[in-house]
């Protein structure tokens, strides 16, 4: 079956399989930020934004994808360079496997919320797994960084 989408602002079309998951087509293309960690829409690592909303693409068929816009962290760079600065001063990222997914919330959390208190971030991310930092570092990076925004 054909495809056709928007993938970080530029127009795909391509032949999927009906069972082919919106991760693997992501991969397929290029996008190589989108992890696989768990299959179970567990841990995030596969986060990516459809229409600007999260959406876990392991647990998504691409077909559902098609006619919609999908941002993964290729087509967010400038978006995220700031943010991924301040969240590796403060010591967050030790092994940076988990970084993408927690990225791409973070982005999300901020387009919809551009002050979020601290309960607000751990309510966002909460579908992220980190099994390095405990969660610490990444909540006080995002915290920093709203502050830093704000003047």
């Amino acid at each position: 079956m054909d495809i056709k989408l928007k993938l970080n602002g530029k127009p795909i079309c391509a032949q999927i399989d009906a069972d082919t998951v919106l991760l693997d087509f992501l991969r397929a293309q290029g996008c190589y930020s989108v992890k696989r960690g768990c299959d179970t829409s567990n841990c995030g690592l596969c986060t990516v934004l459809m229409d600007g909303k999260p959406v876990l693409s392991c647990s998504m068929l691409a077909a559902r994808a098609g006619g919609h816009s999908i941002q993964t962290l290729e087509g967010l760079q400038e978006e995220a360079a700031d943010f991924v600065g301040f969240i590796a001063d403060q010591g967050a990222d030790q092994c940076g496997f988990c970084n993408p997914g927690f990225v791409m919330n973070t982005i999300a959390l901020l387009r919809e919320n551009p002050d979020p208190t601290d309960d607000e971030i751990r309510a966002y991310l909460a579908g992220n797994l980190c099994r390095c930092s405990g969660y610490d570092g990444q909540l006080r990076g995002i915290r920093n960084y709203v502050n830093s925004r704000k003047g």
